[in-house]
């Protein structure tokens, strides 16, 4: 198989030498194309750091950060605005829609970025739309929407460039039960049909349990791995909490 992201030997150190934080400890693993990941783990596990540098948000004290065998961990000016305009795609917990824009808009944008012709963009933002069921609110600014709308229109913008990741940020965090449940039945059609390859850092098991896989993460480093295989998502959910358990974290948070 294909592997899109290869994080190597990572590690990130946070504060000064006379107090120092190492929030990534030796981290290393693979995810290959079409797959689903999901990274759990308690407040202060290193996740968010994790996602952080995965996004070139941040940048890793030591260690290697591979994208689809490019090293981004040595990008810089140009070369890692390009990176992160036509290889990622972002979900974000509190969508980051623009509120002067409508959904059509929003998610125009980032194709108008690579200067794609308008008629193709109509084309791919319809056939997008579609695939998530918001037609409907193509005309609409983010005010006269509900969160899934939001989230759904979110989830558009940040395929429809076709990336070669989607990370996808605590993706149900601001959103209700249901709106939960149909954004991550989205999610789960993208990554089947489309075969989007995405990277979720969540808290959440339910959410976790649309995933394919799911790495555990405690003080920096992988506490525990698991496959989904061929188990149904109910038996899958239950293997996660027994993890969550052996964490000895709050299952509240996990919940």
């Amino acid at each position: 198989m294909e592997k899109i992201l290869k994080v190597e030997k990572l590690e990130k150190y946070y504060g000064s030498r006379s107090s120092l934080t190492k929030a990534l400890d030796d981290l290393s693993f693979e995810v290959e194309k079409g797959e689903f990941v999901a990274i759990m783990g308690a407040s202060g596990s290193g996740k968010t750091t994790l996602l952080n540098v995965i996004s070139t948000i941040d940048r890793v004290t030591s260690g290697h950060v591979f994208v689809d065998n490019l090293d981004i961990t040595k990008l810089k000016g140009n070369q890692l605005n390009k990176f992160r305009r036509e290889a990622l795609g972002f979900i974000f917990q509190d969508f980051n829609l623009l509120d002067t824009l409508t959904a059509y808009e929003n998610i125009a944008l980032a194709l108008s970025i690579q200067n794609i012709n308008v008629k193709q963009i109509d084309e791919k933002i319809n056939k997008i739309a579609e695939s998530l069921d918001i037609k409907t609110v193509l005309n609409k600014y983010p005010y006269q929407m509900s969160g899934g709308q939001k989230q759904k229109v979110a989830a558009a913008r940040a395929i429809i460039t076709n990336p070669k990741l989607i990370l996808a940020d605590e993706p149900t965090g601001s959103l209700d039960s249901k709106s939960s449940r149909m954004l991550l039945e989205r999610l789960e059609f993208l990554n089947k049909s489309l075969l989007a390859t995405i990277l979720m850092v969540t808290h959440d098991a339910f959410a976790s349990s649309y995933a394919s896989r799911v790495i555990f993460i405690k003080d920096g480093k992988i506490f525990k791995e698991l496959h989904k295989g061929n188990t149904t998502r109910k038996e899958f959910f239950d293997k996660i909490i027994d993890v969550v358990t052996l964490l000895g974290g709050d299952l509240n948070d996990a919940l």
